[in-house]
């Protein structure tokens, strides 16, 4: 089925992700994270019609789902890129051009302060530290490790991501 806006699916097919999901579960609302957890993995992001279908089936008021899903910096309510690029700025990364690469990523990809590009093609994301130091500066895409990043390795590492 095709696809609608940003990238969500019709709403038949979310219904019924969504209720697979939550059957995995057991139906257990103490399983509310990791349903969300995997609806976001499956969609991208937390379409609002799932959360619905979440607080109906299991029975949880809407605005607790809400809490959890904007607590958790994994989780989004907003459409996610195919794929998610972290740029580490912690002490070691930053002295060796991570704040350079991550505004070298920002013009690049049109995304001041993070964000997602309109493709739906990735994500930004500065992190403080992911205790790779002796790898710095750093840029993590889809859990691939890229270290030692000079700015003129960001395109060719671009593309491997399509």
């Amino acid at each position: 089925m095709a696809e609608g806006r940003h990238g969500e699916k019709p709403m038949d097919e979310v219904l019924d992700t969504v209720s697979e999901i939550i059957e995995r579960h057991g139906y257990r609302d103490s399983s509310l994270l990791a349903v969300l957890q995997e609806i976001q993995e499956e969609f991208r992001f937390l379409p609002r019609k799932a959360l619905l279908q979440v607080a109906r089936t299991l029975d949880i008021p809407l605005t607790r789902i809400y809490g959890v899903a904007t607590f958790y910096k994994a989780l989004s309510l907003e459409p996610r890129g195919r794929h998610t690029i972290r740029v580490c700025l912690g002490t070691a990364c930053h002295v060796r051009g991570g704040a350079k690469i991550l505004d070298f990523l920002e013009n690049r990809l049109h995304l001041q302060g993070g964000g997602t590009t309109k493709d739906l093609r990735f994500s930004l994301e500065s992190v403080n530290c992911v205790g790779a130091c002796a790898l710095g500066p750093l840029v993590i895409i889809d859990n691939h490790y890229h270290g030692n990043v000079r700015l003129g390795d960001v395109e060719s590492i671009l593309e491997e991501y399509g």
